[in-house]
């Protein structure tokens, strides 16, 4: 069976890039059935993931080139590798992400990890761009990400100052790039008072359309912002519970104080985005196991009605960023 050895794409971040061997292969077990005998290899002292398959068609390749890490793709003939045309996976140049710098910001090619695990979950049939939800969208990641790979972002983010950098770099950048589109900001009201803004955004690069919208307000009041709008998959990272995190957002803890732990947001978020979904859209979800465990996590999800994907490669995810805090993944679908 011939095998194929993707290069990844050298990461600026050089704790992600020590660990992003394991994870690289395991979103590839998920995303891509088709690969078998899954390996991290090594090449004149270059790092490589290994797969074996049938030759692949064009349809898997695209598969391959949407790997959260493909950089290139080589086919092995002997001590030889062949170069294998990958194409352009995203809608929209990768700038888009990698351009803005601030702390506290998650790894872009994690969150390209994140989205496209949780979308392999997705059980609904598309009928047009996916609808991708970020109920925690501080200065748009997820966002900027699922437009890149063609999808509607929506988002919702209680830190004024954060939507407010997130509209201006979106409109800067649309407007510098010279990308047809309409952007606006308007007064959210109810009962005629104003409670928060919103943002719209049509994008028109050639050959596509794509949709933004997002809300100033609490994520515990996204299904109340959004209406009866349900969504293919609700893609997050939740606060770290460290001085990096998201301090603007109103985060309870379990005590009830606020505070930066995940744990309480969790319990009274999740049945709220659980509710967003379609039937068959996946919520996929990072938070910090130093504040919360994975069995904990799991208690929450199952308790809003949806199933949790594990054992296998869902539950090669975990890795370190820092001292405090250890990263995971965990994605549930609505049966």
């Amino acid at each position: 069976m011939p095998r194929y050895l993707m290069l990844r794409t050298p990461s600026a971040n050089r704790v992600y890039a020590g660990e992003a061997g394991p994870l690289t292969a395991a979103e590839l077990e998920l995303t891509a059935p088709f690969a078998q005998d899954i390996a991290d290899v090594d090449v004149a002292g270059v790092g490589y993931l290994s797969f074996e398959s049938p030759e692949l068609t064009a349809g898997q390749v695209e598969t391959v080139a949407a790997q959260s890490a493909c950089f290139a793709l080589f086919a092995a003939e002997g001590d030889l590798l062949r170069p294998v045309a990958v194409p352009r996976p995203f809608i929209l140049d990768d700038d888009l992400v990698t351009i803005p710098k601030y702390p506290g910001k998650t790894n872009e090619q994690f969150t390209h990890l994140l989205l496209g695990v949780t979308l392999s979950a997705v059980t609904r049939e598309p009928t047009g761009p996916r609808q991708v939800l970020d109920p925690l969208a501080g200065r748009g990641t997820t966002l900027s990400t699922a437009l890149l790979l063609g999808h509607d972002a929506y988002g919702v983010e209680a830190d004024q100052k954060a939507f407010e950098q997130m509209v201006s770099y979106l409109k800067t950048y649309l407007r510098r790039k010279r990308i047809k589109h309409t952007a606006d900001v308007s007064s959210v009201r109810r009962d005629g008072k104003a409670i928060g803004r919103r943002f719209d955004a049509e994008i028109r690069p050639d050959g596509h359309t794509l949709h933004v919208t997002a809300f100033t307000g609490d994520t515990r009041d996204s299904a109340s912002l959004f209406g009866r709008k349900k969504f293919d998959a609700i893609v997050t990272d939740a606060p770290y519970g460290v001085a990096h995190g998201a301090s603007g957002t109103d985060v309870r803890g379990v005590a009830g104080k606020r505070d930066r732990s995940p744990a309480g947001l969790l319990r009274e978020a999740v049945p709220v985005w659980a509710g967003q979904l379609m039937h068959g859209g996946a919520l996929g979800l990072s938070w910090n196991t130093f504040g919360l465990s994975r069995d904990d996590l799991a208690g929450i999800l199952t308790d809003a009605g949806l199933t949790v994907q594990s054992g296998g490669a869902w539950e090669r995810f975990a890795h370190r960023v820092d001292s405090s805090i250890k990263r995971d993944l965990i994605v549930a679908v609505r049966p």
